[in-house]
């Protein structure tokens, strides 16, 4: 398994400007039922998961017909999903994406506290201290 490398500060330049990451910005948390209108519904989940050598050309190509495209990316971004293609976009892609999301987006105060503390103060809870 191979490490993911920072993004580029002109990968993160070309990012902000990508209507992929506009559009998701407008559509975050407009529609909560985005995942049952999907066009990646009627499509084997295998194909949104391609091999780290293989193409994700099919996957997006169905992204791009989709209508929900920008709150499923949207939700991406939020959960830091770095697998797959969601929202039109390959991990790499959004891992630029995501340094700009988190310039513009400021965070859920209700949605931090559904969701527990942090994931660090979760896995400190389990280390013993001895």
């Amino acid at each position: 398994m191979t490490r993911a490398r920072m993004p580029r500060p002109h990968e993160v330049a070309a990012a902000r400007r990508d209507p992929r990451l506009l559009r998701a910005l407008r559509e975050r948390r407009q529609d909560d039922a985005w995942r049952t209108k999907g066009t990646c519904r009627s499509v084997d989940p295998e194909t949104f998961f391609p091999a780290p050598n293989e193409p994700a050309d099919a996957a997006v190509a169905l992204c791009r017909t989709c209508e929900v495209q920008g709150s499923c990316l949207a939700w991406a971004l939020e959960a830091g999903d770095y697998h797959g293609v969601w929202g039109g976009t390959t991990p790499r892609e959004r891992r630029a994406m995501l340094v700009a999301w988190r310039s513009e987006v400021q965070p859920d105060p209700d949605a931090a506290d559904e969701a527990g503390p942090p994931v660090r103060d979760r896995l400190l809870a389990l280390v013993p201290l001895s």
